[in-house]
């Protein structure tokens, strides 16, 4: 390869790669650039790392005549066969590089190469590619070229190495920030944060379903169970709400002890209220038989639990609150605050789902009117809704 191309590569990716629509986009281009400029390349794939607490990493394939495959693999990984005995285990470890010829007795000990043989691989190289913060990622190429890659070729793939860590790390950092958000605060307060509406006061008003549930007996539960065992619990009860809320288009804005605070925006345009109000519901009633089913052993006892959802429909402020530099995108509200009075009466009255009037009147779907009930902070006592279907529980 003649070094002016490989300058005008290594120029276009400290440029930061700009013609690429995308991270599967730069993958192409990179290889695709490469091929042309005299690198034998077949099959290329880049491995990121990621922070978060699912996910190990991110991986983009790239294959001559082909599109590039993106996808995705979790922490469990690490202790599977596949990655004991993978180069790339080498590199994340060790930070080295690992070279293997389809001819050489001693790749066999790598089961990937022999597999890549059956599809005319005549060599394989896994190069480390460390970020600033001294995290080491992965690159690995493949070539069939008789022969294997030349001296210059490997020099070539070294070279590169450097601008390609640059602006991959670059695209890595900007995801991690947003999938950090996504994790911590929402989708749509993270795209919100990244697009800049970060200082204290910046809100916006709008229409929303609001969802406040809550545990029932969890402060008894907190004192006869360890911490560490009530923590657990809660995650698994965390987790038959968030993946109905989430399913039926809403965010969850904030986890309060044993309570969680999720809102479903309403589109004001298209006028949605009744649709969105009807998927809030669907989403209750999954939680609810979710909760019904969850059985947490402890010892010889098996622990059942319920919980209240409260279901409102209103005008909140959504967006940065707080003091000095700490700050908090949440909403507030009259609605918000009704939603959380709702939610104790809710306890009170021994029910899993109850609804404001407002939400009542927009999602028609079998209520039963509860009563009216004179609610702290505001003037008029409110008509509370249950589902007709349920049966009022009183709790031991």
């Amino acid at each position: 390869m003649e070094s002016s191309e490989l300058q005008r590569i290594t120029n276009w990716l400290i440029d930061g790669a700009r013609s690429s629509g995308g991270p599967a986009e730069m993958v192409a281009d990179v290889c695709e650039h490469l091929v042309g400029a005299g690198l034998p390349l077949w099959r290329f794939g880049i491995f990121i790392r990621t922070l978060h607490p699912e996910i190990f990493g991110r991986n983009f394939i790239w294959r001559q005549g082909g599109e590039v495959e993106v996808g995705t693999v979790d922490f469990d990984i690490l202790d599977s066969p596949e990655f004991a005995q993978s180069p790339l285990r080498i590199v994340f470890e060790h930070g080295l590089e690992v070279r293997g010829r389809a001819d050489d007795p001693d790749s066999k000990r790598f089961p990937i190469i022999n597999d890549m043989r059956s599809e005319g691989v005549t060599d394989y190289v896994a190069v480390p590619m460390p970020f600033l913060d001294g995290s080491i990622h992965a690159t690995s190429w493949m070539t069939r070229h008789p022969g294997g890659f030349s001296d210059d070729h490997i020099a070539t793939i070294r070279a590169i190495m450097a601008p390609l860590a640059r602006v991959s790390e670059i695209v890595s950092l900007r995801r991690t920030a947003a999938m950090l958000l996504d994790t911590y605060v929402g989708n749509r307060a993270g795209a919100r944060i990244l697009g800049g509406q970060i200082r204290r006061g910046h809100t916006d008003t709008m229409q929303a379903v609001i969802w406040l549930s809550d545990l029932r007996g969890f402060t008894a539960l907190s004192d006869r169970l360890p911490a560490e065992t009530v923590v657990e619990i809660l995650n698994q009860y965390f987790d038959c709400q968030v993946t109905a809320i989430r399913g039926h288009g809403g965010e969850v804005l904030k986890f309060m002890g044993d309570g969680l605070l999720a809102v479903f925006p309403i589109d004001e345009y298209v006028g949605d209220a009744a649709h969105v109000c009807a998927r809030v519901l669907e989403a209750a009633r999954e939680s609810r038989a979710s909760v019904d089913a969850l059985a947490f052993p402890v010892g010889e006892i098996i622990e059942r639990f319920r919980f209240g959802v409260a279901l409102h429909v209103g005008n909140i402020l959504y967006g940065n609150i707080g003091g000095g530099n700490r700050l908090d995108f949440t909403c507030i509200g009259p609605a918000v605050n009704l939603a959380a009075r709702l939610e104790k009466i809710a306890g009170r009255l021994g029910r899993t789902v109850v609804a404001s009037e407002g939400f009542a009147n927009v999602c028609h779907h079998g209520w039963r009117e509860l009563g009216e009930f004179p609610i702290a902070g505001f003037s008029k006592a409110q008509r509370v809704y249950g589902l007709a279907e349920e049966a009022p529980v009183v709790m031991a």
